[in-house]
């Protein structure tokens, strides 16, 4: 994961840039932003060579946190023609806004992906002062060519090419440049052309990367299409036409031709009202234009979306200083107000336009070479921007250390002291009887190879290994429902059909990756020529071989579905299920497993990433991992949708089995409109017998509280529901004297509740905040009632203040209650009084874990081995990898991770120390790349 620590980019070393703050302001001096406390969330980015970075911000903090970020990564100081664009919940294109917090604009922080990108494009590649920002323009103009958007004659397209082909490969030579033509695509009709480009290529001899990346400018920047983003719409006529803007003014297109322009000097106003998107000229009695154009788009969103870019164009390349502010009125403003801060030419600026309820506008008679009477208008009221006050310099991130530093990273926050933890753990994670090993394993690691190419291969070999075990359950769940004849024929052939080829391809893949990783390891002389230090090549050709099983993929999943379907249908398959999840083969919840092929899919990204990040551009290994990177991002993207959906209704699944008192929590043939799962979690409730601990279910119309049950069942019974729907939030710690205490604000009742620690209570108001305004957003009304008729009670009853104690009596259990995991998450969240949200369990399916630690207890001497898998938010131990079941669990949920202290006396490498309360485990990893993986980040390692 990217840390916000200033390092040069990968194209530093490329262009010889100099290590500079870089940060994106052109405010000389100026770190990013100081980081707004609040809960972490990471972002990714797409950077403009396809690779993907990570940035861990606050989710509080304004999207220009995260954009300064990006640009000091990659050491770029003209950060300001760039920007950050992704798909928000509508599907549309959007750019991030500067201004407003992060969790206001990206729903689904982890599954979206901001692709940095080109914004502003000048007329003139001359204003670009620095090499660095001329080749990120050149990747880009790289990707509008093969994209199609910039279109232009043959010609042009080959002479652009053979620039790029003259950076890429040096000078030309005939059979390499037809080989490397022939194995990348830059434009859509690349054949056609071959011959044309490398005559042109041929030309370009003795040209430095620089300097064709400047001549690629130089031919763009005279096209047509150069820097053009086209947005649909239609004249009055109902013509087909689309609108763009540029640093000229607004661009009438129709198709790939331009048949209008409208220059920033003559545009007096732009507006929209719901789909009309409308252009006010000046008085010019010599032009035979109407006053005002109107054009009619897709949809308000679509107005919107539009009318900014222009509003953002006007102001780059027009605005020469920054805008004067005005008084604001003294009783009101009509209407809410957008804002946007630029990153202009002249200084970091904010400007901010009023907009009314079903139109808004910008009035730009004044906003060209006079800035002194710059104004915003919209309707009646006009608003002045003003100047941003300077940022104020970055607050150090926190992020763990080798031994012998004393930095702390707490997974989920401790739990109160005053609360006894519930007996969580296997008797055998406790010191009697273990074997014990000493430093002889030390010295065999030191007889192989120290690489960090070598612990990453050695990373996909050991978690291929848990894979195909967690595949093995799998195809044992299945010969238990093939010998039933109360499965449908339809679920049977199902199951087989989509999973044998999988289960065959990985059994494959995982003798490849063996043998290559034993003959990296010098198991053979093949080390000594240094034939088999490299992976990619075994990558590419098993990731090529999974791409034809996409479909097989994708069935796998909705099997979750029909699984479902046939045991609403089936008491028999009901207990089959059961029986099965009783085995201790069965270690995490069987729904899990089902999911496993498309987690699978995540873990090879995030693994070849990092052998992108970690190998340079002339690595042997370098181009085949890029390859598979390309092939396997490919198939997650595809996928991606899928396995959101199943994420969710898996969760809403095992929910249901842990809850009494719900009707419809998971409603067959809704997996993807139906209840979405956000967050869960302990919070003391004030009723009439003072604070009493609840378990609190947030879902995105609803949400439950429920106490834990004393039965047989174990589950917990739900007291009742608060809809979201017109529910309102806020803080009452003053109110009531009771620490991180909020108030909940429904329409019909209000409920006070405390969290266990500021951090806690941050977390359920963000969370609830956000489920508060995707309610307003989606529904009409008030939620759908979902408790059970004989679950309901009325407000201040005494079934609202019941405790535990009162709930010990039996209360009808079912014939076969379904069976108890003392660690699944509902039943850890309840002890260790913590939460976790849907986020955290998708950042936990993406950083498993497995292979070999040693573990020493507190008090003890010797180190024991273990082959330890982390998922579902505990550490599984078993003695060997070939091991069917777990000896014994460890649930993470509340723990801390951290470096031991000199004190404790651990004179060993690469050591850290997992603790909560009185229970202490240290650990030992093998190298400084598995060490930093279970420990430096909390989003990366050890993720509770």
């Amino acid at each position: 994961m990217v840390e916000p620590d200033p390092k040069a980019s990968a194209a530093g070393p490329r262009l010889g840039a100099p290590v500079t703050l870089g940060i994106s302001t052109l405010d000389p001096g100026l770190r990013p932003p100081a980081m707004p406390a609040g809960r972490r969330v990471t972002v990714r980015v797409r950077m403009l060579d396809d690779s993907e970075e990570l940035f861990d911000v606050s989710q509080r903090a304004p999207g220009k946190v995260l954009f300064d970020l990006v640009c000091t990564h990659m050491n770029l100081i003209e950060g300001d023609y760039f920007g950050l664009e992704f798909q928000d919940h509508h599907k549309m294109t959007v750019w991030l806004d500067l201004i407003k917090p992060l969790m206001k604009q990206l729903r689904r922080p982890k599954h979206t992906v901001l692709r940095f990108v080109v914004k502003f494009y000048p007329p003139d590649p001359a204003q670009l002062l620095e090499e660095l920002t001329r080749y990120l323009f050149a990747l880009q103009l790289k990707q509008d060519l093969s994209a199609g958007r910039l279109t232009c004659n043959d010609s042009s397209s080959a002479l652009m090419v053979s620039h790029v082909v003259q950076s890429e490969i040096g000078d030309f030579e005939g059979s390499q440049s037809r080989s490397h033509l022939l194995n990348n695509n830059y434009i859509p009709d690349q054949m056609a052309l071959m011959d044309r480009i490398m005559e042109f290529h041929s030309k370009n001899t003795g040209q430095t990367p620089a300097e064709s990346d400047y001549q690629l400018l130089e031919v763009a920047r005279r096209l047509e299409m150069y820097g053009v983003r086209q947005h649909p719409a239609k004249d009055r006529e109902g013509t087909q036409l689309s609108l763009a803007a540029s640093h000229t003014g607004v661009l009438v297109f129709q198709g790939h031709t331009r048949i209008n322009a409208f220059n920033w000097s003559k545009v007096r106003k732009l507006s929209f009202k719901r789909k009309r998107f409308l252009i006010k000229l000046r008085a010019d009695l010599n032009s035979s234009y109407q006053d005002t154009l109107e054009f009619l788009m897709g949809s308000r969103d679509c107005c919107k979306v539009f009318w900014k870019i222009c509003v953002e164009y006007h102001a780059f390349f027009r605005l020469f200083e920054e805008p004067k502010p005005k008084p604001k009125p003294v009783l009101f403003t009509r209407g809410s107000s957008f804002r946007f801060r630029y990153q202009g030419r002249h200084g970091a600026q904010e400007l901010k336009v009023a907009r009314s309820i079903s139109s808004s506008s910008v009035d730009l008679c004044s906003v060209s070479l006079r800035p002194s009477v710059f104004s915003l208008s919209s309707g009646g009221g006009v608003v002045s921007g003003g100047p941003q006050p300077a940022a104020s310099p970055g607050a150090p991130r926190p992020h763990a250390l080798l031994n012998g530093q004393k930095h702390s990273l707490d997974l989920c926050g401790l739990s109160p002291d005053g609360r006894q933890p519930s007996p969580l753990t296997s008797p055998l994670l406790y010191d009697a009887g273990c074997v014990r090993t000493d430093d002889e394993d030390e010295v065999r690691r030191k007889r192989f190879p120290n690489d960090r190419a070598y612990f990453i291969a050695k990373e996909l070999l050991t978690t291929e290994r848990t894979y195909l075990k967690d595949l093995e359950v799998v195809s044992s769940f299945q010969a238990a429902v093939a010998l039933d004849e109360a499965a449908p024929e339809p679920l049977r052939s199902s199951l087989f059909s989509n999973f044998e080829p999988l289960y065959k391809f990985h059994s494959s893949f995982l003798r490849d990756l063996e043998q290559r990783v034993a003959l990296w390891e010098g198991r053979s002389n093949a080390h000594i020529k240094g034939e088999y230090q490299h992976i990619g090549d075994v990558m590419l050709k098993n990731i090529q071989g999974l791409k034809p099983l996409t479909a097989n993929l994708q069935r796998q999943a909705e099997a979750l579905v029909d699984l479902d379907q046939a045991c609403r249908s089936s008491r028999r398959l009901q207990d089959v299920c059961r029986d099965f999840e009783l085995q201790k083969v069965c270690y995490v919840p069987l729904n899990v497993f089902l999911l496993r092929p498309l987690h699978r899919l995540t873990h090879y990204k995030q693994i070849l990433e990092r052998f992108c990040k970690h190998y340079p551009p002339t690595h042997g290994d370098f181009r085949d991992c890029r390859a598979a990177l390309a092939d396997v991002t490919e198939v997650v993207e595809q996928l991606r949708g899928s396995m959101l959906k199943m994420e969710n209704f898996q969760k809403l699944l095992e929910l249901k089995k842990d809850l009494i008192g719900i009707d419809n929590l998971v409603i067959p043939g809704r997996v993807g409109g139906g209840e979405e799962f956000i967050r869960l979690g302990c919070l003391s409730k004030l009723s009439g017998k003072g604070l009493q601990q609840r378990m609190f279910f947030l879902f995105n119309d609803v949400i439950l509280y429920t106490s834990r049950g004393m039965t047989a069942t174990n589950q917990f019974k739900v007291h009742g529901q608060l809809p979201l729907h017109g529910m309102t939030i806020r803080e009452s710690e003053d109110e009531w004297g009771v620490p991180n205490a909020f108030t909940l604000i429904g329409q019909q009742q209000s409920v006070v509740v405390a969290a266990s620690s500021l951090s806690e209570m941050e977390k359920w108001m963000e969370d609830i905040k956000m489920a508060i305004d995707l309610a307003a957003e989606t529904s009409n009304g008030p939620a759908s009632d979902i408790l059970s008729v004989d679950n309901k009670f009325p407000e201040d009853s005494s079934a609202e203040a019941e405790s535990e104690d009162d709930l010990a009596a039996p209360r009808g259990p079912p014939e076969k209650p379904p069976p108890h995991r003392a660690n699944t998450t509902v039943h850890v969240c309840w002890h260790r009084n913590t939460s976790v949200s849907m986020l955290d369990f998708s950042l936990a399916v993406e950083n498993q874990l497995s292979g070999n630690l040693l573990r020493k207890f507190k008090n003890s001497n010797g180190w024991q081995k273990l082959w330890v898998v982390f998922t579902n938010f505990s550490l599984f131990f078993y003695k060997t990898h070939q091991d069917d079941y777990p000896l014994a669990s460890l649930p993470l949920l509340g723990y801390s991770v951290t470096v031991p202290s000199e004190a404790e006396n651990i004179h060993k490498d690469y050591v850290f120390k997992l603790h909560f309360k009185s229970h202490v485990y240290y650990f030992r990893s093998e190298s400084e790349y598995t060490f930093e993986r279970c420990v430096r980040s909390p989003r990366q390692g050890l993720s509770c």
